[in-house]
């Protein structure tokens, strides 16, 4: 089993990137953040891997970090949860939201992940609730109390290397405007970068 890959990365696509190693060019599918987090091409990436086998094909999907990689594994282990699905919830939100999402049996935060409908997060929930319950992380509690559109501007500012403090902090001191998730980030990394609330 390929169990990460280290090489230069030849190019990004929408949804994978094309990592060179040993003059053999891997193509690797990773979720929206790892693309968002890793850069341009043209410079040294590792990624640790997920080979998954199915009649004759066969697919590589890449991650950061052990835990990430972990979590998508675990949301394999879901009947009815392909790889698709468990990269579209690694895309929607972050690895603490989702976990708290289904430690508290929170349906309405899990059926935004597309390709998921109630019946599915159900399942999801009964399956991976005790599991995840057991591994869950503290900063999970960052994302309680918060709205779907604020959770996805917390997803926005973590994926850009933010701490979930940081992004805690920012969401907090957005105005209560009827905003889009795009100008409430956009409006967040202006509190960030200036220090100044904003408005």
């Amino acid at each position: 089993m390929i169990a990460s890959l280290r090489g230069l990365l030849l190019k990004k696509g929408s949804d994978h990137v094309i990592l060179e190693v040993g003059g053999v060019g891997f193509r690797v599918l990773v979720p929206g953040f790892v693309l968002d987090r890793i850069g341009s091409a043209g410079h040294e990436l590792t990624l640790v891997t997920h080979l998954h086998v199915r009649e004759e094909e066969l697919s590589l999907y890449g991650f950061i970090t052990e835990e990430d990689k972990e979590l998508f594994e675990l949301l394999l282990t879901v009947s009815g949860i392909g790889p698709r699905t468990a990269m579209n919830a690694l895309s929607a939100l972050p690895q603490e939201a989702l976990r708290q999402a289904l430690a508290n049996e929170d349906l309405t935060t899990l059926t935004r992940i597309p390709g998921v409908g109630k019946k599915t997060a159900q399942r999801l929930v009964l399956d991976l609730k005790d599991k995840v319950g057991k591994t869950a992380t503290e900063p999970a509690a960052s994302f309680a109390g918060l709205t779907v559109a604020e959770t996805e501007v917390m997803a926005g500012l973590t994926s850009l290397g933010y701490s979930l403090a940081e992004a805690r902090e920012a969401v907090r001191a957005l105005p209560d405007a009827k905003l889009t998730v795009e100008e409430q980030i956009l409006l967040a990394l202006r509190h960030l970068g200036g220090g100044a609330s904003p408005s």
